[in-house]
């Protein structure tokens, strides 16, 4: 049999509820939606850690943050560990990474001193390059130049908006647009790197296309700014006031005073914390807008296979690395414990030859973890013993698994190796700024090592707006839940080689 096409794309801070297969009919994701009506939709999938590095480094090794410990932006990556690409790359394909993976080396192999530490957004091993676009931007600011756009300086100072927009009265900054075209975007330039790669390959390709959008800078293009109403957008979750929320959780006091608007939007000044709920309307209505563009360009390239005869036999898998909190519980970015950071989408759209059932959604918890397996168990490579995760072709094949988890697990290190400021603000040892979490249909509980738990009711309180682990009440619900939690951490230590044994009859498994 031929070897199918693999096209695994990612999307960056992506939250789950922005995307119309899920039933948002809010959003604008034609190409994702017709994608998911050919395969398999996860409704209630996560990912395992934010922010980007780590998180990738979960779904291409397969492994739980707490057995790969690449936990922050920047912590090397053991050498000795394998991971996706290496896999396929055994398996007789040549993957091609468009974008970026923010994948920093282990010292012990280079020194301490080589070049490669000068960066975070390292290449994970394996990969060959098809297109590399980390925050420095240049292969597509060259573009740019080349265009005839004027290109302020570098990295990100393109993304300050158009100088000659005159912004409407009332209207927050973000609605103003790029100074580039949507056809001469980042997300545009990436696309079409794929699909000239795409018309040039001759044999069975494995791209990994890792969009940088809808990840901030949020600002969209002229045809997209203003795309989406701001008075159209859900409100922000804000169950109490501010002052009320810093009192909520120490860490929650602690993060409020640390995410920068500047963090989001080029002009941005002063704390997110602050920001009215009408400023949060507009950044969602651009954040919407970006990802609506990235679904126009998804279309093209799902266009291009149909064209080449070659989509009904491409396995495509569409998911994020992390969600976005957008304002909900007056916090941005991707951090800590709510499902708005963790809770991501997943479509996956296999082969017709792997005779799977088209156009359906699944409800059990799946995890970032599970997409490696995922992958090699559909090529026919072997799992590697590594794995946390598991392979969910049954689940496309209509044939659920038995045994299936019934929760999900994440861990957040809030730890600060340059300043110092979580460790000096909580009196803490680095190793404590850390939490783990376990969420079902029922509960999430989480864990800090050096700070008190949370305990929500996720079916009465979805919102997570209440408190429960300090109320009498609930003390037996704690217990139970930071048991299991224990449990899972005990059974899921890294046991790459202590699943092995010697015997008179040699090494052997089990």
């Amino acid at each position: 049999m031929t070897q199918p096409n693999v096209l695994f794309i990612t999307l960056d801070q992506w939250r789950a509820d922005c995307l119309g297969a899920t039933g948002n009919d809010q959003n604008m994701t034609a190409a994702l939606d017709g994608l998911a009506a050919d395969g398999t939709v996860f409704r209630n999938h996560f990912t395992n850690i934010a922010p980007c590095g780590p998180s990738r480094t979960s779904f291409l090794t397969g492994m739980y943050p707490s057995n790969h410990r690449s936990i922050r932006n920047g912590t090397p990556l053991n050498y000795s560990l394998t991971n996706l690409a290496l896999e396929a790359r055994a398996g007789g394909y040549d993957p091609k990474l468009f974008g970026y993976t923010d994948t920093t080396p282990d010292p012990r192999t280079l020194g301490v001193d080589h070049k490669a530490f000068q960066t975070y957004e390292g290449i994970m091993p394996g990969f060959n390059l098809g297109a590399n676009l980390s925050s420095t931007c240049e292969p597509w600011l060259n573009y740019l130049r080349q265009k005839g756009v004027d290109v302020p300086g570098p990295g990100y100072e393109i993304c300050y908006p158009d100088p000659t927009f005159e912004l409407p009265e009332g209207r927050h900054s973000v609605h103003a647009p790029a100074r580039y075209k949507a056809d001469d975007s980042d997300t545009a330039w990436l696309t079409n790197q794929v699909i000239a790669d795409m018309r040039a390959s001759r044999s069975a390709f494995f791209h990994h296309l890792t969009y940088l959008r809808p990840h901030p800078p949020f600002i969209a293009p002229p045809e997209y700014h203003a795309l989406f109403d701001p008075a159209a957008m859900p409100r922000a979750i804000r169950e109490r006031p501010l002052e009320e929320m810093r009192n909520f959780h120490p860490f929650l006091d602690f993060v409020y005073n640390e995410i920068r608007e500047s963090s989001f939007y080029m002009q941005g000044e002063g704390l997110c914390a602050d920001l009215s709920e009408a400023d949060v309307a507009e950044i969602r209505a651009v954040y919407k807008a970006l990802i609506t563009e990235v679904d126009d360009n998804i279309a093209r390239i799902i266009a291009e296979l149909k064209a080449s005869n070659r989509y009904d036999e491409t396995l495509i898998i569409v998911t994020s690395d992390h969600g976005e909190q957008l304002g909900d519980h007056y916090l941005f970015g991707k951090l800590g414990f709510y499902d708005q950071s963790f809770h991501i989408p997943l479509i996956v759209k296999p082969p017709k030859s792997w005779g799977a059932v088209s156009g359906t959604s699944v409800d059990a918890f799946t995890e970032a973890v599970d997409i490696m397996p995922t992958i090699l168990d559909g090529l026919s490579l072997p799992k590697a013993r590594q794995c946390d995760g598991k392979s969910l072709v049954p689940f496309l094949k209509g044939q659920p698994p038995e045994k299936w988890r019934s929760a999900v697990h994440w861990l957040f290190d809030f730890r600060d190796p340059l300043g110092q400021r979580s460790e000096a603000y909580f009196d803490l040892a680095p190793t404590a700024c850390n939490l783990l979490v376990r969420r079902d249909a029922d509960f999430k509980y989480v864990h800090f090592a050096g700070l008190p738990p949370l305990l929500f009711d996720m079916r009465n309180d979805p919102e997570e707006t209440r408190n429960l682990a300090e109320e009498p009440d609930y003390q037996a619900v704690v217990l139970h839940y930071a048991q299991q939690l224990l449990s899972w951490r005990m059974e899921h230590e890294y046991s790459e080689l202590d699943g092995l044994i010697t015997s008179e009859a040699g090494l052997v498994g089990y």
